[in-house]
């Protein structure tokens, strides 16, 4: 993301990457009090909050490990403003009238916010990705998943018993059709601009 220096909070990244307990225990120890604090002073309990910690920390793994998410500032401000957007998100979704907020947090820097902005795209991406796969016919969606899953066609092939050659034709029909499905969305052409 970006063209500036890593970050050395980047090891936290890491660590949700190789499950590095000890530091992803310092995670929770260092970083998830501040969201809990906010989340019980913004509408919340600390159950809630322990359950945003959780979405943004999952997150943060699949964009490392689909994306190569590099920082380029502290771990702190960057995943205290992911978990906040979860919860905002969360509080104007059961609450479409209005959400009144408790921001007494201090000023995010420019580039904590760039690389926020990212990650929210980025899942706003995947989950529109996720949900037109599901309105796919079953046989697409088991031969997706499957060639997401499993690297090899051949083995796809093999689990699914078909042949190769059939395996790869319908493959590419299917990300054909999903493709198309994704593009047609009203959400993709929002999401084309950001």
């Amino acid at each position: 993301m970006g063209d500036s220096k890593v970050h050395p909070d980047q090891k936290y990244v890491q660590a949700l990457l190789i499950h590095d307990q000890k530091l992803i225990a310092e995670i929770y120890t260092r970083f998830a009090p501040k969201v809990i604090g906010y989340i019980q002073k913004n509408s919340g309990d600390e159950a809630a909050a322990r359950d945003i910690i959780q979405e943004a920390l999952i997150t943060l793994y699949d964009q490392a490990k689909t994306k190569g998410l590099t920082l380029s500032c502290p771990f702190d401000a960057y995943f205290f403003l992911i978990c906040k957007r979860k919860w905002l998100n969360l509080l104007k979704k059961n609450k479409p009238e209005g959400v009144t907020i408790n921001d007494e947090v201090t000023s995010i820097d420019r580039n904590v916010q760039d690389q926020a902005d990212q990650t929210a795209l980025y899942e706003e991406r995947a989950h529109l990705f996720n949900q037109m796969l599901e309105q796919m016919g079953d046989a697409c969606k088991k031969l997706l998943k499957l060639s997401f899953s499993i690297k090899s066609m051949e083995e796809v092939a093999k689990k699914l018993e078909v042949s190769y050659a059939y395996a790869r034709k319908k493959k590419s029909l299917c990300i054909g059709k999903l493709t198309a499905m994704v593009q047609g969305s009203v959400q993709y052409q929002t999401l084309k601009h950001l």
